[in-house]
């Protein structure tokens, strides 16, 4: 038995309370279905800037469909801002793990809004930390992100190995780890920081200016609109499907190793793939189950600001340290992805 079917197995057996923060988003939706269908109690909070309330009413129905019977009366939603302590503190009240997904996660916006990434990244960061250690939770997590390695080039990537961040995205993730690290010195609040590659899956919306490339070109391809590929296509990205993420956020809550707190991994595959090998896998995946779809070459623009050239992530500390084993690799994740968007986008 690996270590994350251990931990399932415990937490159907052993009921806990949840706080997930940006619960109606891409990554948080997807961990509430997963602790619903364990039968834990979740606190949802979410200000509905980025996120969707049918992301929320879709995991619990997932949910429910998952396990035969209703589960609404273990969820408790709050609609409220991580840039309100007060929301923050009412979110935390009896709480035994918080999974802190809550960010707006886009470089390009960072770069046209930068106050508003710095606002809700940092401040709503910081506070989620203050009501966190108030209420005494057991284990703080948060999204960390890749971009953090900024212009250090070497690969794969390994935690203790960063350069200069690229982007205000990655400033304020940065300065995420450097707070967890300050919280856990000078008040002995031990937290997990989960270093994101490339997190691609259901629900993550494929609308906007900001949307990232796997949904956006599945939902260009499916309307036969032009799919865009920013610079020569060679750029690279170890692109890690949501299931995994998922796993990681639960071995990091639960774990009993004290070596493994306070602490960042990567949550990645260690491969990497580029932008022309993706399109490529996109659009054979979607011409083998849809019909009178035809192959069409992409349209090449220039390089994206603030983006690093290829990306690609060590996971050995999370598998020492966290017995972190991903169970999908890029084709069988898009495999599943692409059935969801398919479906979605009816």
């Amino acid at each position: 038995m690996t270590k994350y079917e251990q931990v399932q197995k415990y937490l159907k057996d052993n009921q806990k309370t949840w706080l997930v923060t940006g619960v109606a988003g891409f990554i948080g939706s997807n961990l509430l279905e997963k602790l619903l269908t364990l039968d834990q109690k979740v606190v949802g909070l979410d200000s509905f800037e980025t996120g969707y309330k049918h992301n929320i009413d879709e995991a619990i129905q997932d949910a429910s469909d998952t396990l035969g019977k209703n589960i609404n009366e273990n969820f408790n939603f709050i609609e409220g801002d991580i840039k309100s302590i007060s929301d923050c503190k009412r979110g935390c009240v009896g709480v035994d793990y918080v999974l802190h997904q809550a960010a707006i996660g886009s470089v390009p916006r960072s770069i046209d809004d930068p106050i508003g990434t710095h606002e809700a990244n940092i401040n709503g960061f910081i506070n989620m930390l203050l009501a966190s250690r108030d209420a005494n939770v057991s284990r703080f997590v948060y999204a960390a992100s890749s971009s953090t390695y900024g212009d250090n080039a070497d690969l794969p990537k390994v935690e203790n190995n960063i350069g200069s961040p690229l982007s205000p995205y990655a400033v304020t993730k940065l300065v995420n780890e450097l707070y967890a690290n300050v919280f856990a010195r000078n008040y002995e609040f031990k937290s997990i920081g989960l270093r994101y590659f490339n997190i691609f899956g259901k629900r993550q919306d494929p609308n906007g200016a900001y949307a990232a490339v796997i949904p956006k070109w599945v939902a260009s391809i499916l309307q036969k609109k032009n799919v865009y590929i920013n610079g020569d296509g060679e750029t690279s990205r170890d692109f890690c499907y949501v299931d995994n993420a998922v796993q990681a956020n639960l071995l990091a809550a639960m774990t009993d190793n004290d070596n493994a707190v306070d602490q960042v991994y990567n949550v990645a595959l260690n491969d990497r793939t580029s932008l022309n090998e993706l399109y490529k896998l996109i659009e054979d995946n979607l011409l083998k189950r849809v019909q009178n779809l035809e192959r069409k070459e992409p349209i090449y623009r220039d390089f994206r600001p603030g983006d690093v050239r290829h990306s690609q992530a060590s996971i050995d500390k999370a598998k020492e340290l966290l017995e972190y084993e991903p169970q999908f690799r890029i084709a069988e994740g898009l495999d599943e992805a692409i059935g969801w968007y398919i479906n979605s986008l009816k």
